[in-house]
C-alpha cells in the first residue's frame, strides 16, 4: 500500500511538473510581447510629444537624422523617399509604432501587429542604423529579429484574437 501511495504521489507530481512546463510554453511568448508592445507606445508617443523630432530640419529633427545617415544606409533610396516629406514620414513611423504596440499588447491583429513592427524595424535597421559596427550595436537588427516569433505565431492567448477566436468556436458549436 506504501509503495502505491509513493507511485501515486509521483505520478502526481509529474503531473504538475507537466503542467507547469506547458502553461510556460503557453505563455512564453507573453513577456516580449508586453515588451514589445510597451516599447513601440513608449516610441511613437515619444516621437509625436518631440518637438525638435518632428520639424524637417534643425538639431534633433527627423530630417537631419535622415540626411546624416543617408550616404552610409543600405537603402540610400529609402532615406530619400523619406526626405521627400520628413515630417509626414515622421508621424508615419510614430502613428505606425504606435498602432503596433497596442495591437501586439492586446492582441488584436497579433500577426499583423508584428509583422508591422518587424517591417517598421527592418526600414530601421537598412537606414539609421545599418552603419552600426559591429552590426549588434544598432539595435533594430535585435527588434527584427524580437518581432518575428510573434509574426509566427500570433497572439494566441491573453488577447482579442484569442476571444473572438473562442467566441467563433462557440457560436459554430466547436466547444461540445
Amino acid at each position: 500500500m506504501t509503495h502505491g501511495m509513493r507511485t501515486d504521489t509521483r505520478t502526481s507530481h509529474l503531473d504538475g511538473d507537466r503542467d507547469w512546463r506547458a502553461a510556460a510554453t503557453r505563455y512564453a511568448l507573453l513577456p516580449l510581447r508586453i515588451f514589445l508592445g510597451v516599447t513601440f507606445v513608449y516610441a511613437g508617443l515619444d516621437k509625436i510629444t518631440d518637438s525638435a523630432f518632428m520639424k524637417a530640419a534643425g538639431a534633433g529633427s527627423l530630417g537631419d537624422t535622415m540626411r546624416g545617415v543617408r550616404d552610409s544606409s543600405a537603402i540610400p533610396a529609402l532615406v530619400d523617399l523619406a526626405l521627400k516629406s520628413p515630417v509626414g514620414f515622421g508621424y508615419a513611423i510614430a502613428f505606425g509604432e504606435l498602432a503596433v504596440g497596442i495591437g501586439i499588447l492586446i492582441g488584436l491583429l497579433g500577426r499583423l501587429a508584428a509583422l508591422g513592427g518587424a517591417l517598421i524595424s527592418l526600414s530601421l535597421w537598412l537606414t539609421v542604423s545599418w552603419a552600426s559596427s559591429p552590426y549588434y550595436y544598432g539595435n533594430d537588427l535585435a527588434y527584427l529579429m524580437a518581432w518575428l516569433p510573434l509574426v509566427l505565431a500570433g497572439t494566441p492567448y491573453l488577447s482579442v484574437d484569442a476571444s473572438l477566436r473562442d467566441r467563433r468556436r462557440r457560436r459554430s458549436g466547436g466547444y461540445r
